[in-house]
């Protein structure tokens, strides 16, 4: 049930009450037997509990709302400014790699394949993008590998993320698993 239907409910049992109390003045005046005043007051009593309770589990809903509203907006700043953060780190790792891709002297078109190859795209994929033949980026990924002294992908990947993934501390030197707690 929505805020503004509690409220609806809310005023309409406040009315029930209201009229149930002017139903019971006017049995006063007139006479009426007691068990039926009596009747008349517990229905008002009830509308007026159920209508008081309403507006109140409608105000901390709206209490609630707020603060859930706050707590989206603080984490949704907290993501961009993540977001912005983790831009400005690819986009210097991507200048970085450009620079080191110059520096090994590659083409604008092995500069490319270079790239996609470090993307993890295989060479009939590369091809396809490019709209070359696979032979044509075998052959160019044979010359940047021969210009940058390494033997293959894995070597072309692991240059330029061997210093980005620093094992851990509480690695084991064979990086396969965490170090055993020391004994007590």
């Amino acid at each position: 049930m929505q805020g503004s239907e509690r409220g609806v409910i809310a005023g309409v049992l406040l009315l029930i009450a209201l009229l149930v109390v002017m139903d019971v003045v006017g049995d006063l005046r007139q006479g009426a037997s007691a068990w039926h005043v009596a009747l008349e007051i517990l229905a008002a009593g009830l509308a007026l509990l159920g209508a008081v309770h309403l507006l109140r589990s409608t105000l901390r809903l709206r209490r609630r709302l707020v603060r859930q509203a706050e707590d989206l907006s603080r984490v949704r700043a907290q993501a961009e400014a993540w977001r912005q953060q983790a831009r400005r780190h690819v986009e210097g790792l991507s200048r970085s790699i450009d620079a080191q891709l110059d520096g090994w002297r590659l083409s604008p078109a092995e500069k490319e394949v270079a790239f996609l190859l470090l993307k993890g795209l295989g060479l009939r994929e590369i091809a396809d993008l490019r709209g070359t033949h696979e032979k044509t980026v075998r052959a160019q990924s044979a010359s940047i590998y021969a210009k940058a002294g390494l033997a293959g992908r894995s070597e072309l990947a692991a240059f330029f993320l061997e210093d980005l993934l620093v094992p851990r501390a509480d690695l084991d030197p064979g990086l396969t698993r965490p170090a055993a707690p020391p004994a007590p």
